[in-house]
């Protein structure tokens, strides 16, 4: 196979437009062409609405090394390929705290590995968290142990499905392939921006948790791990809403709103440090303003699907704020965990149909802000915002204001795009629940956004608060090598809530580490 890059066709290509462009770069003709197998598709717009996709491939060709020679640009393709870890049957099977995409791929790895895990998930399966989160959404009635943030798939089954990451681990595209068996949409595997959209990656976290099950694994959901076992020095098993389990190896995917047990863990005095994350609002435009910004006409979107955006702004007061999450077609959606703190996230489905387009826009939180050393004080920092937010409503209505409003400290009515958070919402003054340094970093950047992105700023788009669960406010420090706790052998903190990923992919590979981390050290005792 050969590594052919910059293969440059039209969006509206067919088969046969893009293998005369790789003929035409190799130099060869189209009976020489056997195969080839995208690698990567990215998107370029920088004339629009003149809009091309580039592409990396493997191609296959008859005399490879003639094509070689005659081409020095290019050269052989490196065909890595995963292999799963393997293992002798263990003494006792590993457990595993979580659900999320850590959790779920380190349980697929020790399932392939034939070691049978024990998984523990606070929340519900898929279908009855679904469910309940619904319920939610109509009614305000919170179930503090599942909902947005706490179930089978983690915070990242209602989301966009955005599977990006800036990792450069080759078991990145393992997980895309895993996700694709498991029935996620074939180009996952080689989109420059691939997402799954929360509707089709329900069904493939049910699909991943059968095969864990049918290789031996067991999954008790509705199960809160509420301490843990400790015997000099070593983790011994944990003790669960359903009793108490034994294993000398456990793998701790909490999630970034695992608060409970950031509790435990600092009771037992596990090493924790503070962590910087970022807080701030939902924006939400109508899509067809951006798609025309994004692609220069609204043609395109036939074949490109709803369009997105990245925008960064260093504010004057030394804060950075930026967009996060941005959900194309999608809602802003309530994502509460606890009974007097409002949060907001956003989701899409895959077709990302909706009217309106949402993302979060951030401002960075610096542990200085704190005001305290104790480890957990980045997590009593988001919660006292969280209440903030709460209280401009009373209840888990969203608080809402427009951008004009927003920028001149005034309560405006809403204008023509309609606000997608359930179960309604309520004008409110938002820079109540910002601290003073993101209000003010936050009316910098919208100014500045709206001279990148015509429209962004504009009178009536509507902002909904808190935005805060992001990230992780707090690390489970974890050696380098080894991949487990400092201060607790056998213990493994991986993926977000252990502060070491920021997304679904690489959260998935964390997971995936640890798990094979785990084989290695358990499988030489």
């Amino acid at each position: 196979m050969i590594k052919v890059d910059n293969i440059k066709v039209r969006i509206n290509y067919t088969d046969q437009d893009l293998r005369q462009a790789i003929c035409r770069t190799m130099k060869v003709k189209m009976d020489d062409l056997l195969s080839y197998e995208i690698m990567r598709r990215s998107l370029d717009a920088r004339k629009k609405p003149d809009l091309f996709y580039v592409f990396s491939l493997h191609v296959e060709v008859k005399l490879e090394d003639k094509v070689l020679k005659k081409n020095k640009h290019l050269k052989k393709a490196d065909l890595y390929t995963y292999r799963y870890p393997t293992c002798s049957p263990l003494e006792e099977r590993p457990i595993i705290v979580g659900l999320g995409p850590a959790g779920l791929f380190a349980a697929h790895v020790f399932a392939k590995a034939g070691l049978r895990p024990l998984v523990f998930e606070m929340g519900e399966a898929v279908q009855e968290r679904s469910q309940t989160v619904e319920h939610f959404w109509k009614t305000g009635q919170l179930n503090p142990k599942s909902n947005v943030q706490y179930g089978e798939g983690g915070a990242g089954t209602f989301s966009d499905g955005k599977l990006t990451t800036r990792s450069k681990d080759p078991r990145a595209r393992k997980v895309l392939e895993v996700l694709v068996d498991h029935g996620g949409p074939q180009e996952i595997v080689y989109s420059h921006k691939p997402h799954v959209g929360t509707d089709i990656l329900k069904k493939v976290v049910v699909s991943m948790r059968n095969e864990i099950i049918d290789l031996g694994g067991e999954v008790h959901f509705s199960t809160q791990v509420e301490d843990l076992i400790i015997d000099q020095g070593r983790i011994k098993g944990v003790k669960t809403s359903k009793g108490d389990f034994y294993s000398g190896c456990v793998l701790l995917g909490i999630g970034n709103s695992g608060r409970a047990m950031y509790e435990v863990l600092h009771r037992h005095g596990i090493d924790l440090e503070q962590k910087p994350f970022a807080m701030g609002l939902r924006i939400e435009h109508q899509q067809s303003m951006i798609d025309l910004n994004q692609y220069g006409s609204l043609e395109a979107r036939q074949y490109l699907g709803a369009s997105d955006y990245k925008l960064t702004h260093k504010a004057a007061n030394g804060r950075s704020v930026y967009s996060f999450c941005v959900c194309p077609g999608g809602m802003v959606v309530a994502s509460a965990s606890e009974e007097d703190g409002l949060v907001v996230n956003g989701m899409s489905e895959y077709k990302r149909d909706q009217e309106n387009i949402n993302s979060a826009l951030l401002v960075q939180v610096q542990t200085e802000d704190f005001g305290s050393d104790h480890p957990l004080a980045g997590m009593y920092y988001q919660r006292k915002y969280e209440h903030k937010a709460f209280k401009l409503t009373q209840n888990f209505r969203g608080p809402v204001q427009t951008v004009a409003g927003f920028l001149n400290d005034r309560l405006d009515e809403l204008g023509h795009i309609s606000p997608s958070y359930r179960p309604g919402v309520s004008l409110a003054m938002l820079k109540e629940c910002l601290p003073d340094f993101a209000s003010r970093a936050l009316k910098e950047a919208l100014v500045a956004f709206g001279k990148k992105i015509k429209g962004f700023d504009q009178d009536d788009s509507v902002l909904t608060g808190l935005e805060s669960r992001s990230s992780a406010p707090v690390r489970i420090v974890r050696d380098r090598e080894s991949l487990e706790s400092t201060s607790l052998g056998g213990l493994y903190p991986i993926g977000e809530g252990a502060g070491y990923a920021g997304g679904i992919v690489s959260a998935a590979i964390d997971g995936m580490r640890a798990a094979e981390a785990a084989i290695e050290a358990y499988g030489k005792r």
